[in-house]
């Protein structure tokens, strides 16, 4: 039972993800004005024309948009479903820490995780979308992913029979960093509204390196669309952001590349090297794809969550390579 737990709580992080990205990018984000509740209600939300009377009158800077009310509710639904799972997962892996002979350690930080994650969800909503507290949001559910996925994988995964990959441990980890770190320049650009700034591939506004202002674009103490001082975001600084995730893509596409080669010339890893060679490949093409076809609404959301695919592919990998026991001397 605490296996198939631990399977369903991965399976439902990363869709708990998925649906977060669409909801960001259905502009759905404020549907509720409130937190928890939406508009006083903390189950459905205003529906009748007394119900949306009452709501428009207590929040009148925020007139009902039903449908977008309805797909915030459904994420926090599943974000409130997926916290009792895990803290079911943290509660079973106390009670039967002997029996599982696991330490209860991670499931209780992935709670924790959780929590933050609810506190960032909520300033999402009172903060009125800040950037800062978007973002970190979204890295929240990627690291939730990235963890409960470390816990699925302990409960089946053995040890290689050699060690000939051992060599990549190392390369594997920087991997690791530097998705995280282009998945955090993704949803800065999603954060910011930027993902149309530059609508030609592959250069930007027809230049390679286009006007851009670096110094506006990376503060993280502002307001939605507004610098750090208060003045609106200038097209410039909208254009650093989109430019800098461009290059990301490239360094993130290089390094993910040879190493996904790299894994299918080793004994044992080609799979997951196939794998994700394969999803890398998918997600340049759906990059490319949300420029040239102006972001529609599919293959954004498929954008995302290909990223969370290839997280939990890099999790896999790291953690198959973590362990290799190191031939005796």
């Amino acid at each position: 039972m605490y296996k198939k737990m631990v399977f369903a709580a991965a399976f439902l992080t990363f869709v708990v993800v998925v649906v977060g990205a669409y909801v960001r990018l259905q502009d759905a984000g404020l549907g509720c004005p409130d937190w928890p509740g939406c508009y006083g209600h903390f189950v459905g939300v205003p529906q009748s024309v007394d119900e949306i009377a009452r709501a428009e009158h207590g929040f009148p800077q925020r007139p009902v948009e039903g449908h977008k009310a309805w797909k915030e509710m459904f994420h926090r639904y599943l974000a409130a479903s997926l916290g009792l799972l895990l803290f079911a997962v943290m509660v079973s892996a106390w009670r039967r820490r002997r029996e599982l002979r696991q330490p209860p350690w991670l499931p209780t930080g992935i709670v924790a995780l959780v929590a933050v994650q609810a506190t960032l969800g909520m300033w999402t909503v009172t903060m009125l979308l800040k950037p800062v507290i978007v973002t970190l949001h979204l890295l929240g559910g990627m690291a939730t992913l990235a963890l409960i996925s470390w816990l699925a994988l302990r409960q089946r995964a053995r040890l290689p029979a050699h060690s000939g990959a051992l060599h990549l441990r190392p390369w594997a980890a920087l991997g690791l960093l530097i998705l995280v770190g282009q998945i955090a320049l993704g949803g800065w650009v999603s954060t910011n509204y930027a993902a149309l700034v530059c609508r030609d591939f592959p250069t930007c506004h027809g230049a390679w390196w286009p006007a851009m202002d670096f110094q506006h674009s990376f503060q993280v103490a502002r307001d939605l669309g507004m610098t750090a001082a208060g003045v609106p975001l200038s097209l410039d600084a909208l254009t650093a952001i989109h430019w800098t995730h461009r290059a990301g893509a490239l360094v993130t596409f290089v390094y993910l590349g040879a190493l996904a080669i790299a894994l299918m010339r080793t004994s044992g890893y080609q799979t997951v090297g196939a794998v994700s060679a394969a999803l890398l490949l998918l997600q340049i093409g759906l990059g490319m794809a949300n420029v040239l076809l102006t972001l529609p609404l599919p293959v954004a959301v498929a954008h995302n969550a290909v990223a969370a695919a290839l997280l939990v592919t890099l999790v896999v990998i790291n953690f198959a390579l973590s362990r290799i026991r190191a031939s005796p001397t």
